[in-house]
């Protein structure tokens, strides 16, 4: 009689424990453009460990880096599809969309990383607001190392630019190309290594960074530390995934993100000197760039902030001078 009040009282307990919801593991996936060994996929393999940490185990985070998932132009579009939780892209490779995306890829507005900071805290509140339109929550920025000039020649003045076949990755760098009569090639990160190797390009504005992944230096003779830019990756999430977290995990995140953002921010700094003395080991002469080149390119850029303005409306004016106003 006791042996059957036991397994009653057994079977009753078992049933009741079914009813209660069960703990399941939140799993998602972050593709990202580039290698696994650049510092940005680094900060963001560091920031799944630290979410799944925070969380017990509840989220997991898998990173999908090197454009293993989707190409770099497709991330976006992913996450606002629901494709995927969350996802890094570069910034400026979307202002077509949206103007003020490309915000720090104008040459020589932001040109060092106090510069860029403060253009970021000014771009933010409106980054936000329009993601949350797109359906999206930002989760943090990180910039390139400031963009220089590698060639294939050496380069004295925009003048010798033109014709040459130059590398481009967003509507900036087009357009940059088109003011000095070189000839843009869309190329996308993970298809570089392949373009130079069939002299599909022969000069390119991008990080030293960039650079010492690429071996550019296998390639390219000449490095001009211009100094004109440092354009952010930003990591966002799908506002419904987000949102579909309880409380504890979402402040988990948040807080994840915030040091992986300061994380990211000095390692940038780190590998930026880092990568030049790459490439001056494996031969590659790194320069300043002459009076005559630095006097060409800045006119580049007070073209290119014009007609920005003149596309960007209000939006543009109101963080030019939240920009201004922090320095």
């Amino acid at each position: 009689m006791q042996r059957r009040s036991f397994i009653a009282a057994a079977a009753v307990l078992s049933s009741a424990l079914a009813a209660l919801p069960a703990q399941a593991q939140t799993k998602w996936d972050l593709p990202s453009p580039y290698p696994a060994f650049n510092f940005h996929s680094e900060n963001i393999a560091q920031f799944a460990k630290d979410v799944e940490s925070a969380t017990g185990g509840q989220l997991r985070i898998t990173p999908h880096p090197g454009a293993s998932l989707f190409k770099g132009p497709e991330i976006k579009r992913a996450l606002q599809g629901g494709q995927v939780q969350a996802g890094e892209f570069l910034l400026v490779g979307h202002q077509n969309e949206w103007p003020l995306f490309g915000a720090d890829g104008l040459p020589f507005l932001a040109t060092s990383y106090e510069q860029a900071q403060q253009l970021y805290q000014a771009q933010k509140p409106l980054l936000e607001k329009k993601l949350g339109e797109q359906g999206m929550v930002l989760l943090y920025a990180v910039p390139w190392p400031p963009q220089g000039l590698f060639s294939k020649k050496p380069i004295e003045s925009a003048a010798e630019l033109k014709g040459m076949k130059m590398r481009a990755y967003s509507p900036a760098t087009s357009r940059i190309a088109e003011l000095v009569g070189a000839q843009p090639v869309t190329i996308q990160e993970a298809e570089l290594s392949q373009a130079l190797a069939t002299g599909a390009v022969e000069t390119l504005m991008t990080s030293g960074s960039t650079g010492t992944d690429k071996k550019l230096y296998e390639s390219m003779k000449y490095y001009y530390d211009v100094q004109a830019w440092l354009p952010k990756n930003i990591v966002v999430a799908n506002a419904r995934a987000f949102k579909g977290l309880d409380a504890a995990a979402q402040e988990a995140v948040k807080k994840a993100a915030a040091a992986a953002e300061e994380r990211g921010w000095a390692r940038s700094k780190e590998v930026t000197q880092q990568s030049l003395d790459k490439l001056k080991q494996e031969g590659m002469q790194v320069l300043e760039p002459s009076a005559q080149l630095k006097a060409d390119l800045a006119k580049v850029g007070e073209t290119m902030q014009a007609e920005w303005l003149k596309s960007a409306g209000a939006d543009g004016q109101t963080l030019l001078d939240a920009y201004k106003k922090g320095q």
